[in-house]
């Protein structure tokens, strides 16, 4: 099995404009690769994960990525996928998100010895001058051409789509050019969702300078009925433990859908394909669960670290083999105006659930190290939880408690 043929069995191979030359750079050559990220955000989300994955097997057989964080770009917002115009954002807000960026992204790829680069199209994109950049690059596009991308025919048919974000194509195309010119940058890859945008940029690369260049997407990751993965009742699943807690990280995929699990093994982890497809064949009834607990364990061990991911699997089998899911977990509702600004004491939260006798003896738990909320361990009896949604405690290694306002 060559490279370029199981990352299209895993599904990191939607669609391509060469396919034969792709196949053959990605088999026999070592080349750079692009792979945008906008920086709307102070953290990465699972929808960002699969493209680390895909840079970390391209980059594990000798290509060289090059993570693009949109600092310029950012401040449009693509208009792919949205309804809606983007929040506009300040230029200090994107600069702080991309720091986020880049240091989340370290933990995945190696940046040493130019394995491989961060570059921001900021440096090159804030301060360039608009009327020459219309008339030496907006004259490749054709406007009618344009109006037939995915990307804009749903705005256009919906709520209406702002001359701003009709340039996001051009200055994502223009970023490929950029990075051919000054990294001999050949493939741009990215999601399925991003493809349109991806063909302009080959297209410019090859009115301009006479030379092809190639493009290549993921399939997004998706359910079995098509909808998005990675959201959940508190929002996008973050790749930041203080926006997404460990175990509430975890318990995402512990739960994925029964039809689900082998297309996010093959997506998002670096198992053997081999092995994930002698599990579809074979798997059924405890053997998904099973399947359901590797994705997470994986997955939590990429992102959080082998000591997190640990803990969250400690904590999921003391909930299921001792008070059973959180929905039949022992429960205590505190209404809202119990609360002082939506918080409550720890010391007093443990009385009031009944893990504690008193104030002392809940200290006391909390100074030896036995107290957990949401998977993080308390040490200061001072400590003010904020309620949200549901909150667990655990005492102990197997005592487990919600906590719900009501």
């Amino acid at each position: 099995m060559t490279f370029f043929e199981e990352l299209k069995r895993r599904g990191l191979v939607a669609q391509t404009t060469h396919e034969d030359e792709i196949r053959n750079i990605i088999d026999n050559k070592k080349v750079a690769f692009y792979i945008g990220f906008d920086a709307t955000a102070d953290s990465l989300h699972v929808g960002h994960f699969i493209q680390l994955i895909l840079m970390k097997h391209m980059q594990l057989h000798g290509h060289k990525p090059i993570a693009l964080l949109g600092t310029a770009t950012a401040m449009i917002g693509d208009p792919t996928g949205k309804t809606d115009m983007r929040k506009m954002m300040t230029v200090e807000e994107i600069d702080y998100n991309a720091e986020c960026f880049r240091k989340q992204m370290e933990r995945f790829i190696d940046f040493s010895d130019d394995k491989a680069i961060i570059v921001k199209n900021g440096d090159w994109l804030r301060d360039m001058n608009y009327i020459t950049f219309m008339r030496d690059i907006g004259k490749y596009f054709s406007v009618n051409q344009m109006l037939t991308a995915d990307c804009f025919k749903s705005r256009l048919e919906g709520k209406g789509l702002s001359f701003l974000e009709f340039n996001y194509m051009l200055l994502q195309s223009y970023d490929f050019l950029h990075l051919y010119k000054n990294y001999d940058c050949v493939m741009e890859l990215g999601g399925n969702d991003q493809w349109s945008n991806m063909l302009g940029g080959v297209d410019l690369v090859r009115r301009v300078e006479g030379k092809e260049v190639y493009a290549m997407t993921s399939s997004l990751l998706l359910t079995k009925d098509g909808r998005k993965m990675g959201k959940t009742e508190k929002g996008a699943l973050w790749l930041d433990k203080e926006k997404c807690p460990v175990y509430d990280f975890y318990q995402y995929w512990r739960n994925v859908a029964d039809d689900d699990v082998i297309n996010c093994l093959k997506l998002l982890t670096f198992i053997p394909i081999e092995e994930i497809e002698e599990m579809e064949r074979t798997m059924q009834g405890q053997e998904l669960n099973k399947a359901k607990e590797i994705l997470a364990y994986h997955l939590t061990e990429m992102v959080h670290g082998k000591e997190e991911a640990d803990k969250a699997q400690e904590a999921a089998k003391a909930i299921f083999s001792g008070a059973g899911s959180s929905q039949n977990m022992p429960t205590t509702t505190i209404a809202s105006d119990e609360l002082d600004n939506g918080g409550v004491g720890i010391l007093n939260l443990m009385v009031r659930a009944g893990l504690s006798a008193s104030n002392g003896e809940a200290r006391r738990l909390i100074q030896q190290g036995g107290v957990s909320v949401n998977d993080v361990k308390i040490t200061d009896p001072k400590t003010v939880i904020t309620l949200e949604g549901e909150t667990i405690i655990r005492k102990g290694k197997k005592v487990f408690h919600k906590v719900i306002v009501g």
